[in-house]
């Protein structure tokens, strides 16, 4: 029997940008409340500053902290904006990702999902597209320190995933597959077809950008 384990809790609520922002807490605790019962439910975890700084700036670190305590103003140009404690809550869903990844590893699962993971904008320098903490790539170099050399990532989102794309675009090890709108119809306006990686990593990505609905090309 395939055990599958799902990341649940109320630490994971936290990631909201507030009631009448698209990115707000109703989505999880929706999925929550649809989710059967015979899952292996995995307890959120707060990701440590040394785990988070494996992938993101120091810097920018500091500045997510700051803007935490402060709880207002943008964490961007104006796209991601800032709220009392979403340090600690950016910490608990990259935690998250990492838990699904070492329950996975000592076969207490045999697959696992952080229905609030998947924060595929954030750059190491900055947020973008309200993701605060890139828990994708800080997964990659916890999985790298654990062994797991090379990695296969698959990302079904319908916006291209920029920000894992973009960092690991010359790294060999990393392989991508991107499916997504055709950035010239949809945030962030990438993921082309033609790019495919960087120099020793080209041909290790692969953009599958599709058309809008009721768009036809030619």
């Amino acid at each position: 029997m395939c055990r599958v384990g799902v990341l649940f809790g109320h630490q994971l609520t936290l990631y909201s940008f507030g009631p009448s922002h698209p990115l707000n807490s109703s989505r999880i605790l929706k999925f929550y409340e649809l989710l059967p019962r015979d899952f292996v439910f995995l307890d959120p975890v707060m990701a440590k500053e040394e785990e988070i700084t494996l992938f993101h700036k120091r810097d920018y670190v500091e500045l997510v902290k700051r803007m935490s305590e402060k709880g207002f103003g943008y964490l961007d140009y104006g796209d991601t904006p800032a709220f009392k404690g979403v340090y600690e809550a950016s910490a608990y869903v990259v935690g998250s990702t990492l838990k699904a990844l070492d329950s996975i590893l000592k076969g207490e699962v045999d697959h696992a999902f952080n229905p609030m993971g998947g924060l595929h904008h954030a750059r190491r320098g900055s947020a973008a597209g309200f993701c605060v903490f890139n828990d994708i790539g800080v997964l990659f170099e916890v999985a790298r320190k654990r062994g797991l050399n090379k990695i296969l990532y698959i990302d079904i989102d319908a916006h291209h995933g920029d920000g894992v794309y973009y960092e690991y675009e010359e790294d060999p090890e990393i392989f991508i597959v991107d499916i997504h709108e055709d950035g010239r119809f949809l945030y962030p306006g990438t993921g082309f077809e033609w790019e495919r990686g960087k120099g020793k990593a080209e041909g290790t990505k692969l953009n599958i950008a599709l058309q809008p609905m009721g768009i036809r090309s030619f």
